[in-house]
């Protein structure tokens, strides 16, 4: 068994896949229309959905927002430069909510991002 991909619902579809792939540099994998239930379904990811986890992006046509919730917690991404991840995302017009640096307890470095509809993105440096 293995991980196939973690499911997000967002509300403008075409803004988080702009965020996924401009900013986080994910690649557009597939996009699907399904008129009969009036939903659309995007997948992105660093890589293949053969051998790689990737997030599918739900968008339901009819609903422009969702409420987070508190049982949600974040994606990890591994970074090689938690600094440099921050400097880039910023740059390309993401939201970095902290900065990179030790967490709290521990000496691992780390930093988050919101996406366009708040989730956390944890950036997880590793050499």
């Amino acid at each position: 068994m293995r991980i196939l991909h973690t499911m997000l619902r967002v509300g403008d579809l075409d803004r988080s896949i702009s965020f996924y792939t401009e900013v986080l540099g994910m690649q557009l994998l597939r996009r699907q229309d399904y008129p009969e239930g009036r939903f659309t379904l995007a997948f992105v990811g660093y890589g293949s959905e053969d051998s790689n986890a990737v997030l599918e992006l739900t968008h339901n046509w009819d609903t422009p927002r969702y409420d987070l919730g508190n049982g949600y917690g974040h994606i990890a991404l591994a970074v090689p430069d938690a600094a440099a991840a921050c400097a880039e995302i910023k740059a390309r017009g993401g939201h970095v909510v902290r900065e990179a640096g030790p967490m709290k307890h521990g000496a691992t470095i780390i930093a988050f991002v919101d996406d366009p509809d708040g989730y956390k993105i944890e950036l997880i440096q590793r050499a």
